[in-house]
């Protein structure tokens, strides 16, 4: 957790400006599959509120046909040497197995035949998949940004567009974590060095503009 005083301490070293939104969006939905979402599973967390307002999210997307990305994780191998030494580090990666109703994207999110679905290995959503090449095929600038964990894969997603040249635009409540601390102190964090911690209002009304 930061402490009260850091919002200060970081603001008045130039921490925090403002990257602002860009000319050509995406939205990118992180790991809200069953494994996840569903609290009864080792890696799971109730993520209901992120869910739904997610979903506004992707709705906002459509009347523009802005990009909608989703990402799973999954593991194909029986020894798990697919999710190489990272295994090692939590016992709920054997529960994500390739074909397994933990891998699915939870079925309350508002996909559409024709998404995108990435499936990746680690924590990234850019490492080990072709999402930066989708876009820059599609001219896309922005990248918006959902799902969980805030810690972990929206965390390091982010960090991985601003490396790559792209606006990485953290929707604040769309985004959850299994750990509020660990929640709080990674948009602390983001905002500070990576990225724009934004509001769904503020990323609504982006989209809505760009239909104008």
């Amino acid at each position: 957790m930061s402490h009260p005083d850091d919002q200060t301490f970081f603001a008045d070293r130039g921490f925090g400006l403002t990257i602002g939104f860009g000319n050509a969006p995406a939205l990118i939905v992180v790991d809200l599959i069953h494994g996840f979402t569903d609290p009864n599973m080792p890696l799971g967390s109730d993520l209901t509120t992120v869910l739904d307002q997610t979903n506004r999210l992707i709705d906002g997307c459509r009347p523009g046909q802005v990009p909608v990305f989703f990402t799973s994780v999954a593991y194909d191998e029986a020894n798990l040497e697919d999710a190489g030494i990272w295994a090692l580090k939590q016992r709920g990666a054997q529960t994500l197995r390739a074909g397994s109703d933990a891998v699915r994207l939870d079925a309350r999110l508002h996909a559409r035949a024709g998404d995108p679905l990435l499936v990746k290995k680690y924590a990234s959503c850019f490492f080990g998949t072709d999402l930066l090449s989708r876009l820059v095929a599609r001219g896309v600038d922005t990248l918006l940004i959902a799902g969980c964990t805030t810690s972990g894969c929206v965390r390091a997603t982010a960090v991985d567009a601003v490396q790559s040249g792209i606006r990485p635009m953290v929707v604040r409540e769309c985004v959850g974590d299994r750990s509020a601390a660990a929640h709080t102190q990674s948009l602390f964090d983001l905002q500070a060095k990576y990225a724009d911690v934004v509001g769904i209002d503020a990323a609504l009304a982006y989209l809505r503009a760009r239909c104008t």
